[in-house]
């Protein structure tokens, strides 16, 4: 079992204390769906604080925090009742405040990239459930390589930025731009399956009740990319 979400990998389920807590129960996928629901509402709230109120300090605060919050969950998995709900809400305020200067700069593209995320979402979802996509091991095993370049060419971006330089590949609006675009929103979808899968393996496995927050979790850090790249997109999109 291997996700390209650094949250939920093959080990993920592995060495678990599995009677710390017998009386809570183990993790199914109903729970996870509602636990699931539960963050996505949390992260509406969160985005609507900072799109009514849009600030720097909320941007970066929720992009910082976030991060810090996601990494704790991480290596404490066992806090994920409550580290997962404060992640989401930081994760709203970073999206609410960078949709407000996306909306700023392209009106109606947030709309849009809103419909377009639940949209594949929902394809996703019926082409996991339907048995049009199989997660066999090559497709994981494909998945989680294309995930992989993609982190090193953000890496390796993001310090060549501190230079002055800019891969146009990563930036640019040009075909090449938008085509990189397209194969990074692809390759987000991608991962929702590997991720519907893995909450699937975690329920047949038993594992605590508690990885019903932390595989909710680990689907909201793929949702929350596809958002963004769905997001550039559109912007590339809009320049041209």
């Amino acid at each position: 079992m291997r996700s390209g979400n650094p949250t939920l990998s093959e080990k993920t389920f592995q060495n678990l204390d599995r009677t710390a807590a017998p009386s809570e129960g183990t993790m199914t996928v109903s729970g996870t769906i509602n636990k699931t629901g539960m963050l996505f509402l949390i992260l509406l709230l969160g985005a609507s604080i900072s799109w009514y109120q849009p600030s720097q300090l909320l941007i970066w605060g929720g992009a910082i925090g976030g991060f810090i919050v996601a990494m704790a969950t991480i290596f404490k998995k066992e806090w994920s009742p409550f580290t997962a709900p404060l992640y989401a809400g930081l994760e709203g305020l970073f999206l609410g405040g960078i949709s407000v200067m996306y909306e700023a700069a392209y009106s109606g593209i947030v709309y849009n990239a809103i419909l377009l995320t639940l949209g594949v979402f929902a394809a996703m979802l019926f082409a996991y459930r339907s048995g049009m996509i199989q997660v066999t091991k090559k497709f994981r095993t494909g998945v989680v390589a294309a995930t992989g370049g993609i982190f090193l060419v953000y890496i390796a971006s993001f310090v060549l930025s501190f230079f002055g330089i800019n891969i146009s590949l990563i930036h640019g609006s040009g075909f090449m731009g938008i085509g990189f675009s397209l194969i990074i929103v692809g390759v987000a979808a991608l991962n929702l399956a590997l991720d519907f899968d893995m909450i699937e393996k975690g329920a047949e496995a038993n594992a605590p009740k508690y990885f019903e927050w932390y595989t909710s979790f680990g689907l909201m850090i793929t949702l929350v990319w596809l958002y963004i790249e769905i997001l550039r997109l559109l912007s590339k999109l809009q320049q041209r």
